[in-house]
């Protein structure tokens, strides 16, 4: 049994849930998300409420019940608050820049490393903090992921990009002989 495919998502005052067959459609204003339960889960709207329970006692149905109800508590609080990553940016020379829908990073290398990010994000940069916001978690954690990737911290002295909660176990370099 899930525990987390028995709690109900509460639908806050704002978002308008409807329910078309096996897909759930999420509305806050002009934006709208769906997600689609591919026949795995049975989905019920009750007292402001979603309600999801297994068909069956099959393990790929338990499996698919408490990430749908994930799911559909992420998209509502996206909707509702949005989600964020912060990213440091440590080393001497290494810089952000956010121009147009392009973030522009060097990193030490001999090129700058130009970034397009998905228009529906808004990346900001401050000194060396870059902050990605956006209402869809996947893609502000699929981002944050692609940016830290160029160059990962490194263990001995600390340089590259990190995440700002992140923290780096640093390494002694070599000593010299006694």
């Amino acid at each position: 049994m899930s525990r987390i495919g028995k709690q109900p998502v509460k639908i806050p005052s704002g978002v308008e849930v409807q329910l078309n067959g096996n897909v759930l459609v999420f509305k806050k204003g002009s934006v709208q998300k769906e997600l689609d339960t591919k026949g795995n889960v049975g989905v019920k709207i009750e007292d402001g409420n979603i309600v999801f329970t297994p068909i069956s006692d099959d393990r790929k149905d338990s499996a698919f019940w408490g990430t749908y109800r994930s799911l559909s508590q992420n998209v509502i609080i996206g909707l509702t608050q949005g989600f964020q990553k912060q990213l440091e940016i440590n080393g001497v020379g290494y810089r952000a820049a956010v121009k147009g829908n392009v973030l522009e990073l060097q990193l030490g290398f001999s090129h700058p490393v130009n970034y397009e990010f998905p228009k529906d994000l808004q990346v900001t940069v401050e000194k060396n903090i870059v902050t990605i916001k956006g209402d869809d978690k996947q893609v502000v954690g699929q981002v944050a992921a692609e940016v830290r990737a160029f160059r990962p911290p490194d263990p001995y002295k600390g340089k590259g990009v990190k995440y700002s909660d992140e923290v780096i176990i640093r390494k002694a370099g070599k000593t010299a002989k006694k």
